[in-house]
């Protein structure tokens, strides 16, 4: 069972990731990480599979449960389901000791993370992330939040867990779709910096595609590391050039299609997919990579059987959304790109003529 670290300090903390996690024989028993009261964020696709199996054994343990499930899906990480979690915490009268868990995907692991950021001005912290997206992404790093209509994740904070339990038996419940939109943020830490996992992908996407359990562990781990040190380097992504920000390769022009389109219709990972060739696109037009440099990366998406063109919204509106981008710094957008493969950057200079021509390119 591989454990790496998260280092920040006095808020470093532990990633565990392997099969059977939830399990009170695993050796990690959650019980240690708590107090007296716990409330478990989950939804409801994933609560009857697995909210028993992470509930019960803090019950015998003597920890007092609340368990507060939401709606599914992206449409519902808003208010209105922050909202209800506060309400759920308020009726159970939880206070500043009570850790929240969060059971789930990006959405639950989002809103529980912000509500933990936010409930009586910060309480305790704990990620289980039950896809593949969360497991490599998401659950690691301490970004919390919820969408505005008008741009993704643009109210939130900075809350780092306590702890991440990557329970890899979890992705056995996986739907196809769900598994290839984990696999985009996966391909992305090939992309920006790590150019042998990149080449590790290329080789073994077919097992990745098939669930192979060492193959999906070794690449959760993997990406783990890689999500972990960007992050050690630039916690609350501040560094003017490069560092956090190189986790975004894609994320601006895959936000303006989840927000374009409505949250929901495309999943991240989807639009992640997408908007990387958009951003690879407009590496290759200033001169940084080849044609052979974009078919590959191309190929890599459709072996994920993920998509690589992205909606007919219209450029103009690409860059309407895209202006409301956390990256947009002085009016200036800065979009991740790559100066090769496996060596992305942060810049600021490409015209919206070059942005625009990027676009079209890659839309149906």
């Amino acid at each position: 069972m591989p454990t790496l670290n998260v280092n920040l300090g006095a808020r470093t903390y532990p990633i565990h990731i392997g099969p059977d996690l939830l399990s009170p024989s695993s050796g990690i028993p959650l019980s240690s990480f708590v107090e007296r009261q716990v409330a478990i964020v989950t939804n409801e696709v994933v609560a009857p599979l697995y909210l028993a199996r992470l509930s019960q054994p803090l019950k015998e343990a003597g920890i007092l449960v609340s368990e507060i499930i939401l709606p599914d899906g992206e449409s519902h990480k808003n208010w209105k389901s922050l909202n209800h979690i506060y309400d759920r915490l308020l009726a159970e009268r939880c206070d500043r000791t009570t850790s929240i868990i969060a059971l789930g995907g990006g959405v639950v692991g989002d809103l529980a993370g912000f509500a933990a950021a936010t409930y009586q001005r910060g309480v305790p912290f704990i990620q289980v992330p039950t896809t593949l997206l969360a497991q490599v992404d998401s659950s690691v790093g301490g970004k919390t939040g919820i969408n505005h209509p008008r741009g993704k994740n643009m109210v939130g904070a900075f809350w780092q867990p306590r702890l991440v339990l990557a329970d890899t038996d979890t992705l056995n419940t996986l739907p196809d779709r769900e598994l290839s939109a984990g696999l985009a943020e996966v391909i992305k830490y090939g992309l920006i910096r790590d150019l042998p996992f990149l080449e590790w992908l290329e080789a073994n996407m077919v097992k990745l595609m098939a669930r192979d359990s060492a193959a999906l562990s070794y690449a959760i781990e993997r990406s783990c590391i890689n999500k972990a040190a960007v992050v050690a380097g630039d916690e609350l992504e501040t560094a003017k050039q490069g560092g956090r920000a190189l986790l975004n390769l894609g994320h601006t022009f895959g936000h303006a299609i989840e927000t374009g389109m409505g949250y929901g219709v495309w999943l991240h990972g989807e639009a992640v997919a997408a908007g990387t060739m958009m951003a690879v696109e407009l590496s290759r037009r200033l001169g940084w990579l080849s044609d052979a440099n974009v078919e590959r990366v191309q190929h890599l998406f459709e072996q994920a059987r993920l998509p690589v063109r992205g909606p007919v919204l219209g450029s103009l509106r690409y860059l309407d959304l895209m202006g409301h981008d956390k990256k947009v710094i002085a009016g200036r957008l800065r979009l991740v790109l790559l100066r090769q493969l496996g060596n992305a950057v942060t810049w600021a200079d490409a015209s919206q003529v070059e942005i625009r021509a990027a676009i079209d390119a890659c839309c149906e």
